[in-house]
């Protein structure tokens, strides 16, 4: 790890410039020598670092929703030249250049920083063995020799031996106890961190290699962070603790407002989005427009969740526009006429329907009402084939066809039928 830091030697006089400016604000408020000073100047060194490199965070996010995207092509092409290293390699550089997209811009945070956390950890190593490094002069030296956090030195390390511990000012009980709490949350917030990602920002939709590498990366981070924790100061302890609490916090935000397409999350943010547009019938923020936008632009290729949203915005009488605005939809709009046209002309339309007949109605041959349509019966100018005009009019029961002038119970020749049976 020394030499790994001295790598990075050229940083180390910006990171202590930096770590000593805050170190002169924070001292004047809590002391030149205690532990918050140079703790807090830790901890804002870690947030001026991260602020700086938000730009590089919104590449990484962008090229790993790309990557997510080119999946199923990159698994198609790793089937298709299995057999051939070279052709595949030279298929996956074609996709990369053609989709615009570089793996390497989701590492490019964790690049970005590495110099200064080594930087740091040349800085708090110099502290410890008692020499002077970049800015810090011999009373800053001393100054951060004497700072403690919660009874642990600085510079102090868990794997210390009891004599260089006490060199510090500091007991190894108090030293291993820091350390191992440290480690523990350290590694606890990198896995939630990765957890987090895996359950609610990934598109579910699609399984692809890339999710399996995630998945084992979220395991794979915490033991690392935990293995190296113990051969790390303290100071780098909390800037790397620091670090990680950011990187939780940035990701919660991004989650919450700008989710993967396809994921657990998107259903969420895509439900609350359908609430509020309803009650408010217009979206209000740019990025709402720029989702709302990005969803009318992919029509059919919607997925379930995009496409309860335009259901959704139907159902409260809105349509999405291109351009991300949402406006009333045309049969709402018509329905809330202030001359109440609509509705009349509506209703209208549904009584001008002709009403059913009854069955009775059909077989019986009756007429049907004038509004209702031409008449089954034959007109007057017709021949009549020897049926009586009372007869024709007489309407018939249901079931029974054309019956005879006979009465019911009685034959049309012969003898004629008892009426009732004979009681012997």
């Amino acid at each position: 790890m020394d030499t790994i830091a001295s790598l990075f030697s050229f940083i180390t006089t910006p990171v202590s410039w930096v770590i000593v400016q805050f170190h002169t604000v924070y001292g004047a408020i809590f002391g030149p020598d205690t532990g918050w000073a140079w703790g807090l100047s830790i901890v804002s060194l870690v947030i001026l670092i991260r602020i700086c490199l938000i730009p590089l965070f919104v590449k990484q996010i962008k090229a790993t929703r790309a990557m997510q995207t080119l999946q199923p092509e990159m698994k198609k092409i790793q089937e298709r030249y299995k057999n051939d290293k070279q052709r595949q390699s030279e298929e996956m550089m074609k996709l990369y250049k053609e989709s615009g997209t570089n793996p390497l811009s989701s590492c490019l945070p964790i690049l970005a920083q590495s110099p200064f956390f080594f930087a740091l950890y040349h800085v708090l190593n110099g502290i410890a063995s008692g020499q002077t490094i970049g800015v810090i002069n011999t009373s800053l030296l001393e100054s951060a020799r004497k700072a403690h956090i919660f009874g642990a030195p600085l510079a102090a390390k868990f794997k210390d031996s009891a004599s260089t511990i006490e060199a510090l000012g500091a007991s190894v009980t108090d030293v291993r106890v820091v350390t191992v709490v440290m480690i523990v949350m350290m590694s606890a917030s990198q896995f939630y961190t990765q957890r987090q990602l895996m359950t609610k920002n990934v598109d579910t939709t699609v399984k692809t290699p890339f999710m399996q590498q995630q998945k084992m990366l979220m395991y794979v981070f915490p033991i690392m962070f935990a293995v190296f924790g113990i051969n790390f100061p303290v100071g780098v302890l909390i800037y790397w603790l620091t670090t990680n609490v950011w990187t939780m916090g940035q990701q919660m935000y991004v989650i919450h407002n700008n989710p993967t397409p396809g994921s657990k999350a998107q259903a969420a943010y895509l439900e609350r989005l359908t609430k509020h547009v309803s009650q408010h019938g217009k979206v209000r923020r740019r990025s709402e427009k720029t989702i709302v936008k990005a969803i009318v632009a992919k029509g059919r290729d919607r997925n379930e969740f995009e496409r309860k949203f335009i259901n959704g915005l139907t159902k409260a009488g809105l349509a999405a526009q291109a351009d991300g605005t949402v406006v009333k939809s045309e049969s709402q709009a018509l329905a809330q006429a202030e001359d109440g046209t609509a509705t009349a002309v509506a209703t209208a339309a549904r009584r001008q329907q002709p009403k059913r007949q009854t069955k009775a109605q059909r077989q019986s041959g009756t007429t049907r009402p004038a509004d209702e349509g031409p008449s089954l019966e034959k007109s007057d100018d017709e021949p009549q084939d020897d049926v009586k005009p009372a007869a024709a009019k007489q309407p018939q029961k249901p079931g029974s066809g054309t019956r005879s002038k006979a009465q019911s119970g009685q034959r049309k020749g012969g003898p004629q039928r008892p009426k009732s049976p004979s009681k012997k």
